[in-house]
């Protein structure tokens, strides 16, 4: 298989889709409505027209923090949105303009400052029984951002949409089988964003991410904090293979992404190593060992300890293909595997938290 290396520098490709547009109807307003306010004022001056480079990210979570930090120190402007004033302050400190967002509002302050930025991620999850909730204002939004500045759109999705596979290998052609709420949503706003994209006539991409793993929420993490595993993270105790991925090559297949013009529209987003959870924790219990012996068996209370080294009835699940990225948005995972990944988090440790 041929592997294409990006090169260091990185910059925003002029490509864009030259889709005929659609003629946006009137919008028709949900009682489910996203507000995302500017904390004190209301629309900032227009971005300057030549500064290329703007990424717009909603949901400033950690792989968006992750995502804008990498571009900031490339001198893209970045703003986003977040849902706390706490977390708004943490970012801002950082040089990111961000607007508080809140689902249960009916304002839409920001969608004229949406259509100044060339870029735009959606990493907000869809809620119970509302689904996305940008998507609440599909209209709005398509005729808010038409004629504007938008060349490039993606959604952050998750794997979960293919539901259980029996073990088998699976890519973006394998049939979609979600087996809960939040999944089916998942793939309700997948279909959502990628119409939005294609209607604007913009560059618009789904990625399909695995389990996402990085510095402060890792196994590593988890069990230097003696913290309680995740439902999430229980659940896939009992799986024979989880995909997962760590947040720095999440951040190069965007850039990747935004650098190759493709045609195609879904990619898978998983390291080569569908390890099972288990095997995982072993190995991470095994790093922290080695760089604090003894201190795990004299801090951990015994709960802890069979917590983490539980034992559950393996279930099959599914192995994810990431075949397609390699081969199309010529990306070299900077860590291919978990033990890479958790072995980087570790070195960046120079102690343990004071709970050991």
């Amino acid at each position: 298989m041929e592997i294409r290396h990006l090169s260091d520098q990185f910059s925003a490709s002029p490509y864009r889709f030259t889709h005929a547009r659609r003629t946006a109807q009137t919008p028709t307003i949900s009682r489910y409505s996203p507000v995302i306010a500017k904390i004190g004022g209301s629309r900032p001056d227009k971005l300057d027209p030549q500064s290329r480079n703007r990424m717009f990210i909603l949901g400033m979570g950690f792989v968006g923090q992750f995502f804008a930090q990498q571009l900031h120190n490339q001198d893209w402007v970045v703003s986003g949105t977040c849902t706390s004033l706490l977390k708004k302050k943490e970012l801002e400190e950082k040089g990111f303009d961000v607007y508080l967002f809140n689902a249960n509002e009916p304002e839409l302050l920001i969608l004229d400052t949406m259509k100044d930025y060339s870029h735009l991620l959606v990493s907000i999850p869809p809620v119970k029984g509302i689904g996305d909730p940008m998507l609440q204002h599909e209209e709005l939004l398509r005729s808010t951002l038409m004629g504007g500045d938008l060349q490039w759109l993606s959604y952050l999705s998750s794997t979960g949409v293919y539901g259980d596979c029996g073990g088998a290998w699976v890519d973006e052609d394998y049939p979609t089988s979600p087996t809960n709420e939040l999944a089916k949503l998942r793939l309700a706003a997948e279909e959502g964003w990628l119409n939005l994209g294609h209607d604007l006539g913009l560059s618009s991409h789904v990625f399909r991410l695995g389990g996402i793993y990085g510095p402060d929420r890792s196994a590593v993490d988890t069990i230097i904090k003696q913290a309680s595993l995740s439902e999430s993270q229980k659940m896939r105790g009992s799986k024979q293979y989880t995909s997962r991925i760590h947040v720095d090559d999440i951040c190069q297949v965007l850039k990747a992404s935004v650098r190759t013009p493709s045609s195609r529209n879904i990619y898978n987003i998983v390291d080569d190593d569908p390890a099972p959870r288990e095997e995982v924790f072993a190995y991470a219990w095994d790093l922290v060992e080695k760089k604090w012996p003894g201190r795990l068996e004299q801090n951990l209370s015994p709960q802890k300890v069979e917590q983490f080294n539980e034992k559950r009835r393996p279930r099959g699940e599914k192995r994810v293909s990431n075949a397609r990225m390699k081969r199309e948005l010529g990306v070299k995972l900077i860590h291919p595997g978990y033990k890479s990944g958790l072995q980087s988090i570790i070195e960046q440790m120079e102690k343990p938290y004071q709970s050991i």
